[in-house]
């Protein structure tokens, strides 16, 4: 081979070395374009997409719970007060909606359910939200919040819970309160018992850090409500006419099955979203809270049958809502055993406390806020800690003390114990402090004459 030909062979090697070398450097490029691409697309992926099928249960759920105030409370306690008062009734539930619903996205929200406090590591942050989110500040339509909903969805279900909660202590003192001083105890015991409450229980505060199961609201809502309502009525006193063992008869017992009606109605939406998603947890909280609802008002219904020899439709839609209740905070821990369980159970005690209790006593809980609700959600809360079982919690969930786990029966009697001392001295000061300004009680003639005519000027129906 001469000198020209091995010249050209090495350029040929060289010129294939250097084109393998690219095509070799080329493939890895290509490979780490790939690879880059294929992690952006994760980062994306990875992002919270909006759930529509989430929201639009959301949604739904949230014009349920409002049934529950209006219409439901105001037919249900309406109708079971006497004629000359429903006006009343019916004016004090309208004020709960329109006055919290502005709290609530003025700081009430926040306060519920801010991390200010708790992302400064400030020891508030476990009694108390902060300001972070006052008038909705930093929440815009985009923003999503759990079960990839938008934060605004789950601004307007939290503020149903928040105009249900007060509406129930009014069945407490009916017939006989102001409504200057009505409208200044709520909007105090709003602030400074259910905003504080709510915190500790679904905001990240204490009592959830601690693991306390409240689904729905049996703490914040019902014992909250309850138990200021036994508060009121012992402080505000008995209506003039008023005497143990001869119950006040309701005026419209058709109110009270159309207000109980849109109660069981509305209480799907106020249990099976509190999951917020559409998925088998609402279906079980769906199952059960009907299930807890049926053996309630069927209990209730044979014991008056018993007891008194005749099944009357307010003792059955009084049952209805005693299960209605006590199911609300193990909507989202038990299965069917627990519910069947819970809704005979609470019925049982709730009409003791109703037909016996309050006899033996004799204070005048107008349309046993205490009795039904209070009792209620005492029950509810402390048997979650019995019935819940892993069956809906998941391998990794709690469970009650039927199925082994003792301490979250303790968790949740503390629990109880908390939400009751709380209310009860936070009404007291509240009541003390209305009374001493615009004053609670009407006066002796106006509570004769009736509520309607003299606090609101009209007449629910023409002479």
């Amino acid at each position: 081979m001469d000198k020209y030909s091995k010249r050209s062979t090495a350029r040929l090697w060289i010129a294939l070395a250097v084109l393998m070398a690219t095509c070799f450097t080329t493939k890895i490029y290509a490979q780490d374009a790939v690879t880059k691409a294929v992690e952006s697309a994760a980062v994306i992926v990875e992002e919270p997409v909006l759930d529509s099928g989430n929201t639009a249960w959301i949604i739904t759920a949230t014009i349920l719970v409002l049934l529950m105030s209006i219409p439901g409370i105001a037919l249900f306690y309406g109708g079971l007060v006497r004629q000359k008062n429903v006006l009343s009734i019916i004016m004090q539930t309208l004020f709960i909606v329109g006055v919290v619903s502005i709290l609530w996205v003025a700081f009430g929200y926040s306060w519920a359910f801010g991390t200010d406090f708790m992302e400064s590591d400030s020891p508030l942050g476990a009694v108390i939200g902060g300001f972070d989110k006052a008038f909705l500040h930093g929440i815009t339509i985009d923003t999503l919040t759990s079960g990839n909903i938008p934060e605004l969805t789950f601004v307007m279900f939290q503020c149903m819970f928040a105009l249900i909660t007060p509406a129930l202590i009014l069945g407490a003192f009916a017939e006989r309160v102001k409504f200057s001083g009505y409208v200044l105890f709520t909007v105090l015991w709003v602030i400074i018992a259910y905003l504080p409450m709510a915190h500790w229980v679904w905001g990240g505060g204490f009592l959830q850090q601690m693991g306390a199961i409240d689904f729905a609201g049996g703490t914040v809502v019902h014992i909250n409500a309850g138990v200021a309502a036994l508060v009121m009525a012992l402080c505000v006193g008995k209506r003039d006419d008023y005497r143990a063992g001869h119950p006040i008869t309701p005026h419209n017992i058709t109110f009270v099955f159309m207000g109980m009606s849109f109660l069981w109605l509305g209480w799907f939406g106020f249990n099976a979203g509190s999951g917020l998603a559409a998925d088998g947890l609402a279906a079980n909280a769906f199952l059960v809270t009907h299930i807890a609802t049926a053996a309630a008002a069927t209990t209730w219904m044979l014991i008056d049958w018993i007891v008194n020899k005749k099944p009357t439709t307010v003792g059955a839609c009084t049952g209805a809502v005693a299960g209605l209740v006590a199911i609300t905070p193990a909507a989202g821990s038990t299965d069917i055993l627990g519910a069947f369980c819970i809704g005979i159970i609470s019925t049982i005690v709730c009409f003791f406390m109703v037909a016996v209790v309050k006899e033996k006593f004799k204070y005048d809980d107008a349309l046993d806020a205490f009795g039904v609700h209070g009792m209620g959600g005492i029950l509810g809360s402390i048997l979650t800690g019995v019935f819940a079982t892993r069956y809906v919690t998941g391998a990794e969930g709690v469970q009650g003390a039927l199925y082994g786990d003792w301490h979250q029966l303790w968790i949740q009697v503390v629990a109880t114990v908390v939400s009751i001392i709380y209310s009860i001295v936070v009404t007291y000061i509240i009541f003390k402090v209305v009374d001493k300004t615009v004053g609670v009680r009407v006066d002796k003639r106006v509570e004769e004459e009736g509520l309607d005519i003299y606090e609101h000027g009209e007449s629910a129906y023409s002479n």
